[in-house]
């Protein structure tokens, strides 16, 4: 016979500063586990959404990312001419592109931050046909003209549409702001690549990547089966979402790790408390249990009753702590993508697959912080209990 639901929420009702305690701890370790996850897969998302399943990467072999990489223009031609490269207007969608870092001064924070800045022709826009420019225009080939990413432009000081900066050199305009879909481009700033490397002094045959729009995305086998089998050209060609999903790789595993690292120590924490609240009800309530044993409650209705009680305190804590990290859903940070060394604007996202982590976690310390109480209250002797009847 199992005890009724009603009298574990009376009992709580009754209990309500404690369990309240007990609530707040579990509330606080889910909402810190669930916004350092939603960190971790908004960082992962922007990368991975950056690339696209028929775009392929083509980089020097053994390099890491574009930074520690160079195409030359003779490997770019062979590029151009492999089987599966979608052709356009203006020729094949290939684009060849320059990659450097630059220093701008972060809005209202007193420090600079690195971004990205892309040299490319405007092929890239067709290659890349989910960046649209928003407001002003595209650059002219042969001028120091920049179009910025949204999240530039709201990041840093002095690169809005119309204003002058310099880097590298050279003074730019920014003549246009693109919008990429939340996927970082939209911290970068993109310019002719000529100009670029001009400014910087870079070999004029060489570039650090060129990105084929394929025909489709079943094309790629054929591209990198006649790439890699040509003797002119040494090069890795990666599937360009594949490529953004090992940049994210490493920060995401480190922000992951870390989040659970403090989840669990905190956990530890909520597990006490909700320890401490459940010893409180089984000493308070002695009599009581020994009168529920000597009406026909056997000791597993005992131990149910009191993991039930304790599993309601963690599912409300459960729900308290993702109901006050949803406002962070769609939040815009920042962080250092340690592969390029610049700065990288995403949003936190809050899924309903991190929600329910959450909740099977408060529900894992619920039980972890409610069975040894139930054992007890099962084991109290029934003879002394009903003797201070």
């Amino acid at each position: 016979m199992a005890i009724p639901l009603s009298y574990n929420v009376r009992s709580l009702a009754a209990r309500w500063t404690s369990t309240v305690v007990a609530v707040l701890g579990i509330a606080g370790t889910v909402g810190v586990f669930v916004a350092m996850l939603s960190l971790a897969r908004g960082f992962e998302a922007t990368l991975v959404a950056s690339g696209s399943a028929r775009n392929a990467i083509v980089r020097r072999a053994g390099a890491t990312s574009e930074m520690d990489s160079s195409v030359m223009l003779e490997q770019v031609r062979v590029v151009e001419d492999a089987p599966g490269v979608e052709r356009g207007d203006s020729g094949p969608l290939v684009s060849p592109e320059v990659v450097v870092i630059a220093s701008f001064p972060l809005r209202g924070r007193g420090v600079e931050g690195n971004a990205q800045v892309r040299g490319v022709s405007l092929k890239a826009l067709a290659v890349r046909p989910t960046v649209k420019i928003v407001a002003g225009r595209a650059f002219q080939p042969g001028l120091s003209e920049l179009l910025v990413g949204r999240n530039v432009a709201a990041s840093y000081e002095g690169l809005e549409l119309g204003q002058t900066v310099r880097f590298g050199g050279g003074t730019w305009t920014v003549v246009g702001v693109f919008d990429s879909g939340g996927t970082a481009y939209d911290s970068e700033l993109w310019c002719d690549y000529s100009v670029l490397r001009q400014v910087y002094q870079r070999p004029l045959n060489m570039f650090q990547s060129a990105t084929a729009r394929l025909t489709s995305p079943a094309a790629l086998t054929g591209f990198k089966d006649s790439l890699t089998s040509d003797p002119r050209v040494t090069v890795q060609i990666d599937r360009e979402i594949d490529y953004y999903a090992k940049q994210s790789r490493q920060l995401t595993t480190l922000i992951t790790v870390l989040g659970s690292i403090i989840a669990v120590v905190m956990g530890i924490g909520a597990v006490f408390g909700a320890l401490n609240t459940m010893y409180s009800a089984v000493s308070e309530r002695t009599r009581e249990i020994a009168t529920l044993r000597a009406i026909g409650f056997g000791s597993g209705s005992i131990v149910v009753s009191f993991v039930v009680e304790a599993l309601c305190i963690a599912l409300v804590g459960g729900l308290v702590g993702c109901a006050v990290v949803l406002p962070l859903n769609g939040l815009t940070t920042g962080t250092i993508n340690w592969q390029t060394f610049s700065h990288l604007a995403f949003a936190f996202r809050v899924t309903p697959g991190l929600l329910a982590m959450g909740l099977a976690f408060a529900l894992l310390m619920g039980l972890v912080g409610g069975v040894p109480p139930a054992v007890r209250a099962a084991r109290a002797p029934i003879a002394f209990a009903l003797r201070e009847l």
